[in-house]
């Protein structure tokens, strides 16, 4: 019988694994290059990356300094990092599995307690190669639950989170913190059986507040919101980005249009409740919401709305939400493989206005990076097969190459 390691030697093992890699300098070769931004496919290029910056991408004749640590991709194909920008990971097991599926920049959709923040410091510090972290913190919703234990300054909270000074409390809270989003509700959950995910949460006024506050410190919001009363309010209210969308109407997707809201439907989370795991009544939810969010999406689609993937997952083993099996919902409901790659690097980028750092492989830009056996342009499912990843210029996997040397 085979065994396995446990966690802890995992973890020590992938921490051998970057201090190794940290300090070098890479070039890759003879890669077919995806670069985010352009419709076509580059053959033969070499891309040097130092000090975890892309600094040259030139043909097959290029010239490589020495030291540079050779990287042969074999003629497959090199693209941008994906983009998960609806995640509740919280530890560095789930961030290596994030890594290893091909994202490399994420933003945080809440978690327990900080731990979004702090594994964004360590993949800044160099410690871990990512995902790079966009952390939200602590949710802003009306009962904190378990939440409370996060910060001592959370306790005058423990009771409800419904007053204006009460929602400004936590949302300060959370940026004194450090977090860069802050993330609240507009509408109840899908996910428990108790709950309808149409009913309306949180008031435009009271969105409003939270999404005032955050403001005054140059902090976004994103809003989760299945039912359209919600959503509509997020709108109005402000919000960056609507996260879901099942039941939105027609109005809401023109009046987000008009103010530049992004969509984000985290398909591949609501479609995994018509699973056997789930209980029946949520199975039985799936069923009636998948269809509905599907509606939604090609209506946004259709209308031209700004939209970005997310997985809504924890990265835990036994779930395939992954950014790669959204994009090939994307495609299956109305994108082509161009718009479906570009709303998972460079579309993403811009929404969590990194559009400048990330997103594309292009001189000067974070070395974000994944390698994959075909052309993501003709066969959307290649990217659900990693071959590489690079990472703020640390290789974080590499299967390649699969002959003896």
């Amino acid at each position: 019988m085979r065994q396995t390691l446990p966690r802890f030697a995992v973890l020590f093992l992938w921490s051998c694994l970057l201090t190794t890699a940290q300090a070098a300098d890479y070039a890759l070769t003879h890669a077919r290059l995806f670069n985010g931004y352009e419709n076509q496919i580059h053959a033969d290029v070499t891309v040097l990356v130092h000090d975890g910056k892309i600094t040259s991408i030139a043909g097959a004749d290029a010239l490589i300094p020495d030291g540079y640590e050779l990287i042969d991709c074999q003629g497959y194909y090199l693209l941008p990092g994906l983009f998960d920008v609806h995640t509740h990971l919280d530890n560095l097991d789930q961030a290596r599995r994030a890594l290893e599926s091909g994202v490399t920049t994420v933003r945080s959709a809440s978690v327990p307690a900080y731990q979004d923040v702090t594994i964004r410091e360590l993949a800044r510090a160099g410690k871990i190669p990512g995902p790079d972290m966009v952390a939200a913190g602590v949710y802003v919703t009306p009962n904190l639950d378990e939440s409370v234990l996060a910060d001592p300054r959370l306790v005058p909270l423990f009771n409800g989170v419904q007053t204006d000074e009460q929602l400004r409390q936590l949302v300060n809270i959370n940026i004194d913190r450090g977090v860069d989003v802050i993330k609240t509700r507009g509408t109840e959950r899908a996910g428990r059986a108790d709950t309808d995910p149409r009913e309306q949460v949180y008031t435009e006024h009271q969105l409003r507040v939270v999404v005032e506050e955050a403001a005054k410190r140059n902090i976004p919001v994103m809003v989760h919101a299945h039912g359209d009363e919600g959503a509509r309010a997020a709108v109005l209210a402000g919000a960056r980005s609507i996260e879901h969308g099942t039941y939105i109407s027609d109005d809401t997707i023109a009046l987000m249009k008009e103010r530049g809201t992004w969509f984000v439907p985290t398909y591949v989370t609501m479609d995994e409740m018509n699973e056997q795991k789930y209980e029946a009544a949520l199975r039985l939810r799936g069923r009636h919401m998948v269809p509905q969010l599907e509606k939604a999406f090609r209506k946004a689609h259709a209308a031209g709305l700004k939209i970005a993937t997310g997985a809504d997952n924890y990265y835990e083993p036994e779930s395939v939400n992954r950014i790669s099996v959204e994009a090939e919902q994307f495609v299956r409901m109305g994108m082509t493989n161009f718009e479906a790659l570009q709303s998972a690097t460079t579309s993403s980028a811009e929404l969590l206005q990194l559009q400048d750092k990330t997103g594309r492989i292009k001189e000067g830009f974070e070395a974000d990076m994944i390698l994959v056996p075909a052309n993501p342009l003709e066969d959307i499912t290649a990217l659900q097969d990693v071959l590489l990843v690079m990472s703020n210029g640390q290789v974080a996997l590499k299967r390649i190459p699969f002959g003896l040397e």
